[in-house]
């Protein structure tokens, strides 16, 4: 009986397997970390090959560890990291390596794409980054590699590919990846031909667009013991990894918010229409794994990661004295800063420390605003987790821009970052939205596995299906009203300080480009 399916996520620290039953139970898993590479400083690689033994690795562990036999596996999905690229030439070998999304090395052809900023947005749904667009670019001026490309694509596909044995003319992208191409519309899931003439491309280096459940192949037989599946194994086209999540936390109606809080700090949300923003310039409207619904997505980059700056650039003494009582030092951070009131005494922190993401501004870095005497570090301390709740407030608002009647529900907390109770009071007073949690910790190998299930109808109803397997959500922190209006002048001076200081740390890094100190 073939009642189980696998999902893969491919993300950027490492490859993870869950093998799901037909009630979405976890039967199996694993999980290998990623192998990064920074051969120069801005750039940041991975090996396809590399990839690509992850997933074998990770699938066949996971298949030990279900105790499955080979035949019960229904169907097999990959999702993964969305804004880089790597090509393939016409064997289906790699030509390039994976171009990272945290690779800025294509920052030079953002300026090329700069004037048509405008129509990028409108057309493919988030404005100008360190995705598919200047990436593809670079490769264009480098001849030698350019000839040898028959196709540009995503690690998720490329694995994909190889397990099923396709050729470069066989490439393929699901339309939940294409508000990161640049040249691609997400409403309508084509390429946009006239944009890419302006840039001297064409489709011909570019996969085709396909849905996440079409079945692009099967697991040959060189892969299938490997694996520890069945040869003939159906293979989906799977879809990109915060599509997976999405999908896989059962956030299937509009408004209802999704908080992963991470290394990154990401703020998505459910709307059932298209819409762009032109105005803020700071999401990203993805294409839903389920028709006709997308999702407004942005994030700060060193989310979690500025805590961890905090604890060990700023705290090391304390930190040493914690871990050697047994303490936990975010823990005794928050418990210090929970006594200090919302707004950390007129204090601001801006998040930034290696430039904005969302809105592009590579030039903008971190700071404390408005540090008198009395401040210390539980102020600061604060101060660091209410940024990310501020500029959240400010993705909220782009959100009600695109999204006229927008109606936010409540908010649905993942990640480390989810644990704390303090985190989760500050942006659900700052947001006025209740937070929940969910009892699963794992969503992206989900969502890739209830995508392999309906390819081969084992999950009939993509929406349904989601709904049932993620549960319902516990409220776990309700927002206070008197709280959420303490809080909207800090909002409205977070929002004008990185108006105001965004050209200041544009003119201080041209200032200082070419003056630095030994």
């Amino acid at each position: 009986m073939k009642d189980h399916v696998i999902g893969v996520d491919i993300g950027t620290t490492g490859t993870k397997t869950g093998i799901y039953d037909r009630e979405g139970r976890l039967v199996g898993e694993a999980f290998e970390e990623s192998i990064l590479h920074y051969p120069r400083p801005g750039e940041v690689e991975q090996d396809p090959e590399d990839i690509f033994r992850s997933v074998v690795n990770t699938v066949q562990a996971a298949m030990r560890m279900s105790g499955l036999a080979p035949q019960r596996i229904a169907a097999i999905a990959l999702d993964g990291q969305m804004a880089g690229i790597m090509a393939v030439d016409a064997d289906w070998q790699p030509v390039t390596h994976y171009d990272s999304w945290l690779d800025t090395r294509c920052a030079p052809w953002l300026e090329e794409l700069r004037p048509h900023e405008e129509d990028i947005i409108r057309t493919c749904g988030m404005a100008l980054a360190f995705n598919h667009a200047p990436k593809i670019l670079y490769w264009r001026d480098r001849p030698e590699v350019w000839a040898k490309i028959h196709s540009f694509l995503q690690p998720a596909a490329y694995a994909a590919g190889k397990l099923a044995g396709l050729k470069g003319r066989d490439a393929f992208m699901d339309r939940t990846y294409l508000v990161f191409t640049g040249f691609g519309s997400g409403e309508h899931s084509v390429w946009n031909e006239e944009l890419l003439s302006r840039f001297n491309l064409t489709t011909e280096k570019l996969p085709r667009i396909v849905e996440p459940w079409e079945i692009i192949g099967t697991v040959q037989d060189r892969w299938a013991e490997a694996l520890g599946v069945a040869a003939g194994t159906p293979i989906a086209a799977g879809c990109g990894d915060q599509s997976a999540n999405v999908l896989g936390g059962g956030l299937v109606d509009p408004g209802v918010v999704f908080d992963t809080s991470g290394t990154a700090a990401v703020f998505a949300t459910v709307i059932d229409s298209f819409g762009t923003d032109t105005t803020y310039r700071c999401l990203m409207t993805c294409p839903h794994v389920v028709p006709g619904l997308y999702f407004p997505m942005a994030y700060v980059a060193g989310g979690g990661l500025n805590l961890r700056w905090f604890r060990d650039a700023l705290s090391p003494l304390e930190k040493a004295a914690w871990e050697a009582e047994g303490a936990n030092p975010y823990d005794a951070l928050a418990a210090a800063a929970a006594e200090i009131p919302p707004g950390a005494e007129k204090l601001l922190f801006l998040p930034h420390l290696s430039g904005r993401n969302t809105p592009n501004d590579p030039n903008m870095r971190g700071a404390f605003l408005g540090l008198t005497w009395r401040h210390g570090k539980a102020h600061m301390v604060r101060a660091i987790m209410e940024s990310i709740a501020y500029e959240y407030a400010f993705y909220l608002r782009a959100v009600r821009q695109i999204a006229p009647g927008y109606d936010p529900k409540f908010a649905i907390n993942i990640g480390g970052g989810a644990k704390s109770a303090l985190l989760r009071q500050i942006k659900a007073d700052a947001l006025g939205l209740d937070y929940h949690t969910q009892d699963r910790a794992e969503f992206g190998t989900l969502g890739a596995a209830i995508v392999a299930g309906h390819a081969v109808g084992l999950f009939p109803d993509l929406r349904e299906t989601a709904r049932r397997f993620a549960g319902v959500s516990q409220p776990a922190t309700a927002t206070r009203p008197a709280a959420t209006a303490a809080y909207a002048p800090y909002v409205d001076s977070y929002i004008d300080a990185m108006e105001t200081l965004s050209p200041l740390f544009t003119r201080l890094g041209r200032r200082l480009a070419d003056h630095t100190c030994d």
